[in-house]
């Protein structure tokens, strides 16, 4: 039998794009959840900041990462200048960063929820708004488009 090897393009052509851009956009943002939460635990835990500047300090850490990671890999076929598009890809994070530091604090503060289980609440449910503000505004392409 004839030795078939598979790769991660091969498995993506088996998904709709945006399904696949949802797919590899999840995956980044794992990638970004454990520089995230290191970087915040770090600072919160070991250095003894408060929350919130920990929490920005690891929010911006994986923002960084997960623009590289986007622009190279999720939304690669975009070749949008990248000085404007990081700028927007920042504006829609620091939204979703704020949409993050509220719900943290309703859950962990409000409901008095575990710090780190109200982290991981907000990230899910951040996660939604970050993924359609990126797929139809940042990285927008003609493949892209909001459905009519």
């Amino acid at each position: 039998m004839g030795d078939k090897k598979y790769s991660f393009s091969s498995v993506s052509s088996l998904f709709p794009d945006r399904l696949m851009a949802v797919i590899k956009f999840g995956i980044t943002g794992f990638s970004g959840l454990i520089i995230d939460f290191a970087l915040t635990w770090l600072f919160k835990d070991e250095l003894h900041l408060n929350k919130f500047v920990a929490n920005a300090i690891g929010f911006s850490a994986a923002v960084i990462s997960n623009y590289l990671i986007n622009r190279n890999w999720t939304f690669k076929g975009n070749k949008a200048k990248a000085g404007p598009q990081f700028t927007a890809f920042v504006t829609v994070s620091v939204i979703g960063l704020l949409l993050n530091s509220g719900i943290i604090y309703l859950l962990d503060n409000v409901l008095l929820l575990n710090f780190y289980l109200s982290k991981a609440a907000a990230i899910f449910i951040v996660f939604f708004w970050n993924f359609s503000a990126n797929y139809f505004f940042v990285f927008r392409s003609s493949a892209n488009k909001p459905l009519s």
